[in-house]
């Protein structure tokens, strides 16, 4: 079965969240260095069949694109260049790192383990993939 991969692009990390076959479940999968994402993709891709990639992007309170997404779509046009066969989506990531600091408390994940910034990274991916996977799924 197809997997839908979503990504939580940031300067330095990236965080990448994968599918469950059916598309109903979002798990995180891995932080990678950003300036490794496209090959990290390309290896996913290579061993695994993938759907769709599922991209957050950073939107102001008032819903406008925000200074961030400048870097995400310098990323968005590497990345449809690199893999053009995959399609993308784009989904809002407001308050991902805030609900992912609080999936981490409420999951009982120590102090320690939290300062671990990919640990963030990774869970936001998941955030972002599993809010694109619901939306999908309402429709059905």
């Amino acid at each position: 079965m197809d997997r839908i991969v979503g990504i939580d692009y940031g300067r330095a990390r990236v965080g990448v969240a994968v599918s469950d076959p059916l598309g109903i479940f979002a798990s995180p999968l891995e932080t990678v260095p950003a300036k490794d994402i496209i090959e990290f993709l390309k290896r996913y891709c290579a061993g695994n069949k993938v759907e769709r990639f599922v991209v957050g992007y950073p939107m102001n309170l008032k819903g406008k694109p925000s200074e961030a997404a400048a870097d995400v779509d310098v990323f968005l046009k590497w990345l449809k260049k690199q893999l053009p066969e995959v399609p993308v989506s784009l989904e809002d990531e407001r308050f991902t790192s805030v609900l992912a600091q609080r999936a981490m408390i409420d999951g009982g994940m120590k102090k320690s383990e939290r300062r671990v910034k990919g640990s963030v990274d990774r869970i936001s991916a998941a955030i972002i993939l599993q809010s694109y996977l619901d939306r999908q799924n309402r429709k059905v």
